[in-house]
């Protein structure tokens, strides 16, 4: 028999209506938040990066197709992955879906990343992903944007989602536990090389021939971008993760 409390139709609608008008308040904040980040000011960019892409070589404004407003998702896939990271991955399964509506209201989505073209390639084709993604491979791209960091930076302590974390000191030859370090074994390779990749996405508008960031968020800040997690909070157990469940889509057993 269940824990839960149960109870009449009518205790639920009440009890739901109390809850829309909470649900709603979040809304309305959301709304506003989602002007405050238009109101940010712009940044130019003048330095200039490279990345490579299945069209060739390209700059930051080769990136936007076309398009006024480029969205980038900062994808953990460092050099030395053999395989991108789960969460990053988890999140990127929703890309392909709403990525060809964002192309026809003028933005374009694109996932970077440091690892080789030929892995982001290969990766996606096992994925099968079609969103676009560029290697940003020799680039300072993501070190400028804090989503990725040098041995050295790591040992002294990094600046990641706007806060210095404390530094990450040598580890030992024990079996590392926790979800980083399962994690890095899934991308294979070890916990701190795995870590030194991190998370994010940014936003860019291209203006007059100049391109501008305009946003960055990193963290929980991506949890609206994770369309599991959206359903999850809807369901009746909530998101009921103990532990790190998910895997990538090719990973599960088949039920």
């Amino acid at each position: 028999m269940t824990t839960h409390p149960v109870g009449t139709r009518e205790e639920w609608l009440a009890a739901r209506l109390e809850l829309l008008e909470a649900e709603k308040a979040i809304t309305r904040q959301s709304d506003e938040l989602a002007q405050r980040r238009q109101q940010l000011p712009w940044v130019r960019i003048d330095k200039t990066y490279r990345f490579d892409t299945d069209q060739g070589r390209a700059s930051l404004a080769d990136l936007f197709r076309g398009r006024s407003q480029l969205l980038v998702y900062h994808f953990m896939f460092g050099p030395d992955y053999a395989a991108g990271c789960p969460s990053c991955s988890a999140i990127a399964d929703g890309f392909n879906g709403f990525a060809v509506h964002l192309a026809n209201h003028d933005v374009m989505l694109m996932a970077v990343s440091r690892a080789p073209l030929p892995k982001l390639q290969q990766y996606k084709q096992r994925m099968g992903w079609t969103f676009p993604w560029a290697s940003s491979f020799g680039s300072d791209f993501n070190a400028d944007f804090a989503t990725s960091f040098t041995q050295d930076q790591q040992r002294s302590g990094i600046e990641y989602n706007y806060r210095r974390e404390p530094p990450v000191l040598p580890r030992d030859s024990q079996p590392q536990t926790g979800g980083a370090a399962t994690f890095a074994r899934m991308s294979g390779t070890d916990v701190d090389t795995y870590i030194r990749e991190r998370p994010g996405m940014s936003a860019f508008v291209l203006e007059d021939g100049v391109v501008y960031h305009t946003y960055s968020t990193y963290a929980r800040g991506l949890d609206g971008l994770w369309g599991m997690y959206q359903w999850l909070d809807r369901a009746p157990r909530g998101r009921n993760e103990p532990d790190l469940w998910w895997r990538r889509h090719d990973e599960y057993a088949q039920r």
